[in-house]
């Protein structure tokens, strides 16, 4: 398991689900399936699907209980609470709405504005916790990396103004005053 990476905006899930597709295929009862094909753009709030399939899975109550896009990649991009961006992609995510995971599987990558990024074989990202689990098949590995937070500038200090430096080899030293010349009158 890896650290989390942001939570998704908790908002989203209530917002209405729009899609685009050059071919749809479409019910809105309980229990179904509507398939969308060929340039398929999902958004429910900030959250944006994009792939060349979805299948849209509808629970008992017929609201939306699981989005599976697939894609050469398939892609996902979220804002968090805090406005940061979440981009991610695979050849297929699956995302559970009732619960806010997503399951990204072959040549998975996660990005998360300012704080990292992590790729593998299958990533999955729970929007409610912000934890990340990796998994590689055969021997490939998970990477990942993690961004240092950024530190506050420095206060700029001020400078003392400059004093005579001692003279440098390029510019000659001055020549000492000639001593004034004093006259002793005698009286």
């Amino acid at each position: 398991m890896l650290p989390g990476i942001g939570l998704a905006k908790q908002s989203d899930r209530d917002q209405p689900m729009n899609y685009t597709a050059v071919y749809t295929e479409a019910f809105q009862k309980p229990n179904s399936v509507s398939t969308l094909k060929g340039k398929v753009q999902i958004t429910q709030g900030t959250m944006h699907l994009s792939g060349d399939l979805a299948k849209i899975y509808l629970d008992a109550d017929s609201q939306i209980s699981r989005v599976v896009v697939t894609g050469h990649p398939a892609h996902i991009q979220q804002l968090d609470d805090s406005g940061n961006l979440m981009t991610g992609e695979a050849a297929t995510l699956d995302y559970d709405n009732v619960h806010g995971i997503a399951v990204l599987t072959t040549d998975a990558v996660v990005r998360q504005q300012g704080r990292g990024q992590f790729s593998g074989d299958k990533l999955t990202y729970d929007t409610q916790t912000s934890q990340i689990t990796g998994e590689s098949n055969g021997q490939g590995l998970v990477h990942g990396t993690f961004l240092p937070k950024p530190r506050p500038a420095k206060p700029a200090t001020a400078t003392a103004p400059a004093t005579s430096a001692a003279p440098t080899a390029a510019s000659p030293a001055a020549a000492p005053a000639p001593a004034a010349a004093t006259s002793s009158k005698q009286p």
